[in-house]
């Protein structure tokens, strides 16, 4: 396994690139990772604050003769999403990422890679040391728990950023700029954990979904994938009827942004139905594998005798949990009518959880069109109220409205059509960019998100085309070199 990244090409991105991997920094926990950016620019003798939220801003001056250019900020998160393999050991919180060469991509060693949104940090911290290149005023803006919540984005304050234009760095195909996004919601469901005691003449079962893809729940949200939670409780639904199964745990999830890969939950079986449950969860499970075998060819659904439990739920309460969440809305809802092959509206099933005495679910909502993230919002709550739950809702931000009269736009496309002969992509993504929020605070802002190609995001399958890399930071570059003069 050849993991010596810092060695290719472009060395400037890469050789911080495995720096960054080096540094735990999932959601939540990017302590380490504040403090290397902030000893980055101090060590460069840059202008560097990290404000409350711990955003890091670093300016750079224009090199001589581009003082009158307009300034940019160049954007990107330190958070990264920590998903694994089920059989590989490793704690995001301790140990750095196995980041190796495996033909014409970079790869992790049965985690996710980090390259969402590492590239674009690493392509910032290029810039900012480089002496050799032609640029106006930079400003590097490096912000915090993009993944779960988009906080540092938020805590941006009017007057932090001095620039004109906005660089975002976090898109994922080369060859395209990005120029609108979905706005997002994350959806809160609790249900209370009404329990009783293990009755007696029953087994116990343990249901295991694994194997599935899983990827970003934007990204990925159209691609047919399955959902662990749902199959899980699909599962459940159908032998809570014909076996008399009991639940008594269950867990799914743990992001959510990312389309959930594993699931499990403890349930009892009562003895003289035993092979009734066998029998029909076999045909259930032979069902999901031939409905998924395009998408999913690796799932595997288990169900296998395990310790009793010493609890389970009361049965209403039961059969209202396991059908709200079976009837729970996921996928893609509706596609755009203005932008072909465009998501427009989402949700995914991201989290089940028995905590305590409660039973927590949560989901997140995409649009890009804001009424009907609040329609589905409502459909949401309406559904699981019924049920007898609580339903909140947090964490609601913005999309990004396109424009295609911007300036920088226009610049760019120019910009790359000279350097590859051929015009980029403009579209608008079905993900949450952090571009909304910020242009909510800066609402001059001109803004594009563009960046190398990455493919499946949010999970171990993550990775990054080592030559997009390349003609990312050509592009980068040249892009600099030409932002246009003040007016």
């Amino acid at each position: 396994m050849n993991n010596k990244i810092e060695s290719l090409d472009p060395v400037r991105i890469w050789k911080n690139f495995k720096s960054i991997t080096q540094i735990p920094r999932p959601s939540k926990h990017e302590t380490r990772i504040i403090r290397f950016i902030r000893e980055f620019g101090e060590k460069l003798n840059l202008e560097t604050h990290v404000d409350d939220s711990g955003n890091v801003v670093i300016r750079k001056p224009a090199v001589k003769g581009m003082e009158n250019h307009k300034g940019v900020i160049l954007q990107s998160h330190l958070d990264m999403v920590p998903q694994k393999n089920n059989d590989k050991k490793h704690d995001f919180l301790i140990d750095p990422i196995e980041a190796y060469i495996d033909g014409e991509w970079v790869k992790a060693n049965g985690t996710t890679l980090g390259s969402d949104n590492g590239i674009g940090v690493a392509a910032m911290l290029a810039i900012l040391e480089a002496g050799d290149l032609v640029h106006g005023p930079v400003e590097a803006l490096f912000t915090i728990d993009e993944e779960t919540g988009m906080t540092g984005a938020f805590a941006l304050k009017s007057g932090q950023l001095k620039g004109n234009i906005l660089l975002n760095l976090d898109s994922e195909d080369e060859g395209e700029l990005y120029v609108g996004c979905a706005g997002g919601m994350d959806a809160n469901i609790i249900f209370p954990y009404e329990k009783e005691s293990v009755p007696q003449n029953y087994v116990p079962y343990q249901i295991l979904v694994s194997g599935l893809k899983g990827g970003h729940s934007g990204l990925d949200i159209n691609l047919g994938r399955g959902n662990s939670n749902l199959l899980l409780f699909r599962l459940i639904y159908k032998a809570t009827d014909s076996a008399g199964l009991r639940l008594c745990e269950a867990e799914g999830g743990n992001m959510r942004n990312a389309i959930p890969r594993e699931a499990s939950a403890t349930v009892i079986i009562p003895a003289d139905r035993e092979k009734v449950f066998l029998d029909m969860s076999g045909k259930v499970i032979a069902a999901i594998k031939k409905e998924l075998s395009a998408t999913e060819p690796d799932l595997s659904i288990q169900c296998t005798r395990t310790g009793m439990p010493s609890r389970v739920m009361q049965p209403e309460l039961q059969k209202k949990v396991t059908a709200a969440i079976y009837s729970c809305p996921n996928g893609t809802i509706r596609m755009s009518d203005g932008i072909p092959g465009l998501v427009e509206t989402s949700t995914n099933l991201a989290i089940v959880k028995t905590v305590d005495n409660e039973i927590r679910i949560h989901c997140l909502l995409r649009s890009s069109v804001e009424t009907s993230k609040e329609n589905l919002a409502d459909k949401m709550k309406a559904l699981f109220e019924m049920a007898g739950s609580k339903v909140g809702f947090t964490g609601s931000y913005p999309g990004w409205k396109p424009n295609m009269d911007s300036p920088i736009l226009k610049t760019m496309e120019k910009v790359y059509k000279n350097m590859y002969g051929k015009e980029p992509e403009v579209k608008a993504v079905h993900a949450g960019l952090e571009c909304g929020i910020i242009g909510g605070v800066y609402p001059g802002l001109d803004m594009i998100s563009f960046g190398p190609t990455i493919r499946h995001p949010h999970s171990p399958d993550e990775k990054v085309h080592i030559a997009s890399v390349g003609k990312f930071w050509d592009f980068l570059c040249e892009t600099l070199k030409n932002i246009p003069v003040k007016q």
